[in-house]
């Protein structure tokens, strides 16, 4: 109760009400050795409950809506995942309708039906190959031994930065080169398909759009932005059959992965807001196409209450 109280007094109701956007990937299954700290299908049971007994969740549409009247209820809260990973659907989705909860999933739209990430690609590559080392010198990508649950995490975590940061099409070629001297049959069934972004749509949930190809915004021309962001909209429009309007950039961080020219574009194809990844909350103040999230990951219910506590204090907008 104590929490609850104090998360009263930090985001009050009215005109200057504070709004914690919560942002998630996945919802594993069981928890993942190469990943110990991802959230898995127990974890976020217990994030809902804490998060009902704290703070009020609205979708996220109503809630920028309440923000921007200046009438959104004390400890408000919206939920969000981004990219468009098929355990949104097989176990986030039951979670959130056992808590009675709405959240907004933010699709990157050509991974569906089949598609893969970039990273997803490289992390199941190491994960599933039996070579005892990944030699990638010839590549200026070093050489990474994988005879351990941990050797595997480190090689990731090595070369997922130097692959990150590349041009499209280098790191296209850069993950093809891991894929071929892993030597692996890659999954296909990471991302969701068509069925289960409608099933999330007609379960009450809220489908936002989170570009086509997830390209880091700040690194393409103006013209290729304003593409990946108007026809992941109209894609999910055309198969929802209903106005897409919200968005988040990805990786999302102001002014490294999207400038202030995307916002811009984001208002101009028709979004009602954006959302970033700067950590902080929302106020009547706050720029609606920086929006920005937080999620804890801590696992006690103290620590991850005090967490949020110490975010609703954030009010400081971080823009592009």
């Amino acid at each position: 109760m104590v929490l609850k109280s104090v998360a009263s007094v930090l985001a009050p109701a009215g005109a200057k009400g504070r709004l914690s956007i919560l942002i998630f990937h996945r919802v594993l299954p069981l928890p993942d050795p190469l990943f110990p700290g991802e959230q898995d299908a127990r974890r976020f049971d217990d994030v809902l409950r804490w998060l009902a007994r704290w703070f009020r969740v609205l979708p996220l549409d109503q809630a920028v809506a309440h923000l921007a009247q200046g009438t959104l209820p004390s400890r408000a809260a919206a939920i969000t995942f981004d990219d468009g990973y098929a355990d949104n659907a097989t176990e986030a989705l039951p979670l959130l309708q056992k808590h009675g909860m709405t959240a907004t999933f933010f699709v990157a739209t050509s991974f569906l039906d089949g598609g893969r990430m970039w990273n997803d690609s490289l992390i199941e590559a190491v994960r599933l190959s039996r070579v005892e080392t990944l030699d990638l010198r010839d590549a200026g990508m070093g050489l990474h031994p994988l005879g351990t649950v941990a050797e595997r995490r480190q090689a990731i975590e090595r070369l997922i930065p130097q692959i990150k940061y590349l041009d499209a099409a280098e790191r296209l070629q850069a993950v093809a080169r891991v894929e071929r001297k892993a030597a692996v049959e890659l999954p296909t069934n990471l991302m969701m398909t068509s069925p289960q972004v409608r099933q999330l749509r007609d379960a009450g949930m809220q489908i936002g759009a989170h570009t086509c190809n997830h390209p880091i915004l700040a690194r393409i021309d103006a013209a290729e932005a304003e593409r990946e962001m108007a026809n992941s909209k109209a894609a999910l429009e055309a198969m929802l059959d209903e106005e897409v309007s919200m968005f988040a950039y990805p990786n999302g961080k102001p002014g490294k992965d999207y400038l202030a020219e995307h916002t811009r574009i984001a208002k101009a194809a028709g979004f009602a807001a954006a959302v970033s990844t700067a950590p902080g909350v929302s106020t009547a103040g706050t720029d609606v196409y920086q929006l920005p999230r937080f999620t804890p990951w801590d696992q006690t219910p103290l620590r991850y209450g005090v967490r949020m506590l110490d975010n609703l204090r954030n009010t400081r907008p971080a823009v592009a």
